[in-house]
Formats: C-alpha cells, sequence, structure tokens
C-alpha cells in the first residue's frame, strides 16, 4: 500500500491518536521517516490498558506496524514496552519472529516514559530538540492502541467507533472495556459496578495529566481512563486549587529549592523549560524573567513538578500550563534557536520510579487488576462530539431525523482532522454545533 493511499484510509476511518491531544494519525505518515515506535509505556498511575491489547492483539498490531513501515518507506519498527509488563513481552515475542525489521526495546519503570520524547531517546538515543517534532529526527510514534484501529481499518475498513478504555480507582470491580462513543463516564462506571465511595470526583484520564470531569461527560476518541477518587484525595484537592491561588502561594511560599528543575523530564532532555524560573518571575513580576516564560511552550505538562517534586506542595505546572496557553492563544513567536544542552548527565540519577510516584500520591489501595471486560454496553442514546482530536471540528453530515447504519460517516472534516462515524444503527435525534445525539434503534445490548 502507498503512503497516500494510507493516510486516505485513515482518515476516512476517523483514526486519531487514541490519547492525549488526539492528533490525527494520517498527518503522521512522512516518507522522512526512518523509524517507527510503537509506545507501549502507559506510564500514568491505574492504566492497564495499552499493555493489555498489546498482550491479546499482539498478531494483529505487528501486522499493521508492518504495513504502515512498508508504506512510509521506514527501515525499522521499535516497540518500546516497560520491563515490568512481562505478559506483554511474552506476546510480542512470540510473533515478532516473523518480521526482520522488528525489535523490543525495554523502558525502565519511571514516569514519564510514555512522553513521546522520552520514548524516542530511551529507545534510539536520539533527541529531539527544542520546539521539533519527532520527524525531525526520523521518528514517527504511535500507540497501541491506534495501531490496533489502524488493523481493523487495514482489513475490514472498520471505522473508529468504539474506545477502550480503564475504569478504576474507588469502584467496584476496577475493568478495560471496549465501549461505544458517545457514552457518558457514569455510563462507564457502571460497567465497573459502580463507586465505592458516596463523596466522589471522576477523573478524565489519569491522576498526572488528567482533569477532573463531570459524570456526564462523553467518552470520546481520546479517552483513555475514568479514575474515580474520594472527594478529599489528595489528587482531586491538587487538581481543584485555582491560578490566583496558586499565584499568591507562589509568590509566598517558593523557597527555589530547583528540586521542580531537577527533576524536570524534559529539562533532563536539555531542554531550556525550568520551573523554578517560572515561579520566580511570578513573584517578581512576569517581566523579570521573559524567557523563563517564553520557555514554558516547551513544557510537556507531564506535571511531574506539581504532584511529585515541590515540597512544599506548590503547583509550578499548573502556572506553566497557564502561560504556556496564553502564549498559543496570542501567537507569540517563539525564539528560531532556543537554548538546547543535550540531555544531562546525570539523568539517569534522578528518574522517578512508578512505585514511588504511586505511594506519594496516596493511590497504592487502587493500583490492582483492571482486566479487560466483555461487559456489554446498553445504553440508547449517544452524544457524538463533533472535536475529538486536534484540527477543525467536524462537520455534520447527517440532520435530525436521518436514519443512520452502524459505521455510517455522520461527519467530516475538510482540513486536519478525522471523519467521525455511529457505533449504532439508530436515528438521529438532533444536530447541534458541538453534538450528534443518536437513539438508538434496537433494544437491547449493542
Amino acid at each position: 500500500m502507498k503512503m497516500e493511499e494510507l493516510a486516505v484510509l485513515m482518515k476516512d476511518c476517523g483514526i486519531v491518536g487514541a490519547g492525549g491531544a488526539g492528533f490525527p494519525s494520517y498527518a503522521k505518515l512522512n516518507e522522512k521517516a526512518d523509524t517507527i515506535i510503537l509506545n507501549c509505556a502507559e506510564c500514568e498511575p491505574l492504566f492497564k490498558l495499552h499493555r493489555q491489547l498489546l498482550a491479546q492483539n499482539a498478531a494483529e498490531i505487528l501486522w499493521a506496524l508492518d504495513t504502515v513501515r512498508n508504506a512510509v518507506g521506514a527501515k525499522d519498527v521499535i516497540l518500546a514496552i516497560k520491563k515490568v509488563y512481562s505478559e506483554t513481552i511474552e506476546a510480542v515475542e512470540e510473533n515478532i519472529g516473523e518480521y526482520k525489521n522488528m525489535t523490543v526495546a525495554l523502558l525502565p519503570e519511571i514516569y514519564p516514559a510514555g512522553d513521546e520524547l522520552i520514548t524516542i531517546y530511551e529507545t534510539t538515543g536520539r533527541v529531539v530538540e527544542p520546539g521539533k517534532l519527532p520527524i525531525s529526527k526520523g521518528v514517527i510514534v504511535f500507540n497501541v492502541e491506534t495501531m490496533l484501529n489502524t488493523y481493523y481499518a487495514l482489513k475490514e475498513k472498520t471505522p473508529v467507533c468504539y474506545k477502550y478504555l480503564t475504569v478504576a480507582g474507588a469502584v467496584k470491580n476496577p475493568v478495560t472495556v471496549r465501549v461505544p462513543l458517545g457514552i457518558t463516564f457514569k455510563d462507564a462506571v457502571k460497567l465497573a459496578g459502580g463507586e465505592t465511595v458516596e463523596e466522589c470526583e471522576y477523573l478524565n484520564g489519569g491522576a498526572m495529566t488528567g482533569r477532573l470531569a463531570k459524570k456526564n461527560d462523553l467518552v470520546t476518541k481520546t479517552t483513555n481512563a475514568v479514575l474515580v477518587l474520594p472527594k478529599d484525595h489528595p489528587v482531586v484537592m491538587k487538581k481543584k486549587t485555582n491560578t490566583k491561588i496558586n499565584i499568591y502561594r507562589a509568590m509566598s511560599s517558593c523557597c527555589q529549592c530547583r528540586m521542580c528543575t531537577d527533576l524536570c523530564s524534559r529539562n533532563l532532555l536539555g531542554h531550556p523549560i525550568e520551573p523554578h524560573s517560572v515561579m520566580r518571575a511570578i513573584s517578581k513580576g512576569m517581566t523579570s524573567d521573559i524567557a523563563a516564560v517564553v520557555n514554558t511552550a516547551y513544557c510537556s505538562q507531564c506535571r511531574l513538578c506539581d504532584m511529585y517534586s515541590c515540597q512544599q506542595g506548590l503547583a509550578p505546572g499548573a502556572m506553566i500550563g497557564v502561560l504556556k496557553n496564553e502564549i498559543r492563544a496570542k501567537g507569540i513567536k517563539l525564539p528560531d534557536d532556543p537554548k538546547f544542552r543535550g540531555p544531562d548527565e546525570q539523568r539517569k540519577f534522578k528518574l522517578v520510579p512508578m512505585e514511588r510516584l504511586v505511594s506519594r500520591l496516596g493511590l497504592k489501595e487502587y493500583d490492582v487488576e483492571a482486566p479487560v471486560s466483555e461487559i456489554s454496553c446498553k445504553n440508547k442514546e449517544f452524544k457524538i462530539a463533533l472535536s475529538q482530536h486536534i484540527g477543525q471540528p467536524a462537520k455534520p453530515t447527517v440532520k435530525k431525523g436521518d436514519k443512520v447504519e452502524a459505521f455510517q460517516k455522520i461527519a467530516s472534516c475538510e482540513g486536519l482532522g478525522a471523519e467521525i462515524h455511529s457505533p449504532v444503527s439508530a436515528k438521529v435525534k438532533d444536530v447541534t454545533e458541538k453534538y450528534i445525539i443518536l437513539s438508538s434503534a434496537e433494544k437491547g445490548e449493542i
């Protein structure tokens, strides 16, 4: 298959990064790539789905990876897997012998090994410089579920209408499930037996990078997990602090110990982000250190500085996130040649072990198995978001009252983006600027 054909197929089937910001996968394809990396680091605490999917679907995922490699003309495929995922590694090794250009690279059990720049460095030794994309080093990175979706697109022309996600935390039966797009988080939690605490909060995503969510928030193509935690849990309390309070606390409490910078995952790669300098600039007035503020653009938002590094419980990561968004919104031009010093010589001694991170976050009691389950979702209404990825929101191709079939395209995107399809045979109940609401035409299980 030619690269152009693969790109059209991936867009038509609505394949985007199955996690994070949801970058349209077809836009990553590039003939300059010499290496394809499968990211199975999955370093957010309590996440299970990527290691599980690779263990259960190794043959399919490896076949899809090799097809992509051939399409772009890359030489090598590297499967980046944490060395503690023994079941996953065993499944891969049973199938990898069929492919001459594939190898397994074992990642350390650290956070955030899943940051693609760190994954690239740990597996190839190449360092993506500040402001550059992985392709600048000849690398394309895909995650596990994205490649599984690519397999189904290649083999069956099946579009992305369902999402695997881990439901964990304060739930009766932590589980990894496959659910239709457009159900609510509350519906997903029911599949795990419901909450075990009355006063609780939901997180969309992980304890580190996830955000507080509402029970009626929707499952989209980028939902990797729904976590339930007690309302007074330290992770929840940390995410509830507001910007104004964070500023006051930075001004009054930051002692400039540099721990946030010393453990910063991107700083350890040589990028110019310095959380402690940002905190100092905030306390003295932003103009006191313009470079520190501008360099927030190179932050990965792994939130180590917030959730782990700062011994005073301050929130440099949250403040950096605000500044980073402001820089993007105002179109501030970044330096053409940002400072880059290369990886820290002491980097290996400053990496954060997952076990220690889980304990520090107070999540040890929730760090249990969440097996893949075939539990079926019985919803009859689905609220499909038109914006499920980076780029332009999709535009509806159906109208209120239309009948649609399962896997039928219901929204399309002309520019950077991906198509959206119906997970069920249904009637279009309503179409708004942000959603298409479907009412299932059939009763019972989907």
